[in-house]
């Protein structure tokens, strides 16, 4: 018995932890995977106890499908049955991560070689009223290829190239986390949440699209508009000389221009592999992967300039970010945890109980998810409520559908409630309570104003 409420603990003080890892400096993902070890550990330890008291409802189904465990004790068959939900929760945790790695692989490879230089380039308007308006419609779009955390890494490169005043940069910056959390709530691959919500058949992509994009354009809208009233009417920022920097002469404006097509058109094209030749989603992010790796070290290697051999994508892996990879395993792992000894049917029915309606529920995941990790909140919530044959919790469910919403959106209220806005942070020194003055309320009305045609409409 102690065990069994014992873990739910566990899992609430990592996430406190993990909340809270700049007051005390002990990096998320090492707390994540220590949270992870130590759930997983007792399962192993007390399968046999903590099953006396909740056994799966699949137990059976599953001695039937290996004869061979019917002659163990029950702490055997207990024991052996978290061995095996442990490998399968690790593979299924796994196409996760090898999606996100490949997304890492493909944004650094593009970034390596300038290729988002075209974006900058391509930004001719100099008011910053319709910059506003420019970067956000342009963040809300590429996070839904890119995925947000990726997009505002982007945006922020291209902001300290446009805009020298720090001030006004703050407030671009900060916009873009809005519109960036908004444009990832209706793509399947803008947010990890969304991701785990298509991989795990809650949601298919069209449903989802369909759906959600109103509701993210009308956040974007709302939160455009306000923040551009910031800024005096006709003032204009000042002009830059955009430097190449130091790339090998053979990549040019043209070369950069075709990476970045063939890099975006990998990404779009990952939903469409999988709906039309059911490929794997990660399967599908890693092929576009290959393609972007032969067509840039083909072209390093017929260069001479020794400059080149920097941009091989093989030296370019050192630059990625494992310890976010780390960190949804720990995560992830942490939940399936939970989810085998059936902790999360168990606060499900409870939660049914006290609260009936399935949107007030995903409302208030939305608003948790502002200052507790969303992707735990989400895989949490499927771990919670398994997919039903009709109603709310079936696949393109209402709750499902709005809960991406919710989840991905929700991060905003708080600078520190999304990976976009923590990287942001970091990136330009934007202080919580700066975000909280001049950005949470607006980021809430936009939050409420999409939750509002969602429910409207569907």
């Amino acid at each position: 018995m102690f065990l069994f409420y014992a873990m739910p603990i566990i899992f609430v003080l990592g996430i406190i932890m993990i909340a809270l890892e700049d007051v005390i400096h002990i990096n998320k993902a090492a707390t994540a995977l220590g949270m992870c070890i130590l759930l997983w550990l007792i399962c192993l330890l007390d399968a046999a106890g903590l099953f006396a008291l909740h056994t799966p409802a699949y137990m059976e189904n599953f001695i039937a499908g290996f004869p061979k465990f019917a002659a163990l004790t029950p702490a055997g068959q207990a024991y052996r049955y978290v061995e095996v939900a442990l490998v399968e929760a690790l593979g299924d945790v796994s196409t996760t991560l090898f999606f996100v790695l490949a997304s890492m692989a493909i944004v650094e490879i593009l970034d390596s070689h300038g290729a988002f230089s075209v974006i900058t380039k391509s930004i001719r308007t100099r008011s910053k009223r319709g910059l506003v308006w420019t970067f956000g419609i342009l963040t809300f779009f590429l996070s839904a290829l890119l995925g947000n955390l990726a997009t505002v890494i982007v945006m922020v490169a291209v902001l300290r190239k446009l805009i020298s005043d720090k001030g006004d940069r703050m407030i671009y910056a900060c916009i873009t986390i809005i519109t960036a959390n908004a444009g990832g709530s209706w793509s399947p691959i803008g947010d990890v949440t969304t991701l785990l919500l298509w991989t795990g058949g809650n949601l298919t992509v069209g449903h989802q699209i369909s759906h959600l994009i109103l509701s993210g354009a009308i956040l974007m809208a709302v939160a455009c508009t306000i923040v551009s009233f910031m800024f005096p009417k006709g003032e204009k920022v000042a002009d830059v000389v955009l430097q190449k920097g130091n790339l090998p002469a053979y990549i040019t404006h043209k070369y950069q221009t075709t990476l970045l097509l063939v890099g975006l058109c990998s990404l779009a094209m990952v939903p469409v592999l999988q709906s039309l030749f059911n490929l794997p989603p990660f399967m599908g992010v890693l092929l576009g992967l290959v393609i972007l790796w032969i067509i840039t070290d083909i072209k390093a290697h017929k260069s001479h300039d020794s400059a080149s051999r920097k941009l091989l994508v093989s030296n370019l892996f050192s630059k990625l970010d494992i310890s976010t990879v780390l960190f949804f395993l720990g995560i992830l792992m942490s939940v399936n945890a939970l989810k085998t000894v059936g902790f999360l049917t168990e606060l499900s029915q409870g939660l049914s109980k006290l609260i009936e309606d399935p949107n007030t529920i995903s409302l208030l995941l939305g608003v948790c998810s502002s200052f507790l990790d969303n992707v735990a909140l989400v895989a949490a919530s499927m771990g919670m409520y398994p997919i039903a044959e009709v109603g709310p919790f079936m696949t393109d469910g209402t709750f499902w559908t709005f809960l991406a919403y919710c989840a991905v959106t929700g991060g905003s209220l708080l600078i520190i409630g999304s990976a976009s806005g923590v990287t942001v942070m970091g990136m330009e020194k934007i202080s919580f309570v700066y975000y909280l003055k001049k950005f949470s309320w607006i980021a809430l009305l936009g939050y409420a104003a999409g939750a509002v045609v969602y429910i409207l409409l569907f």
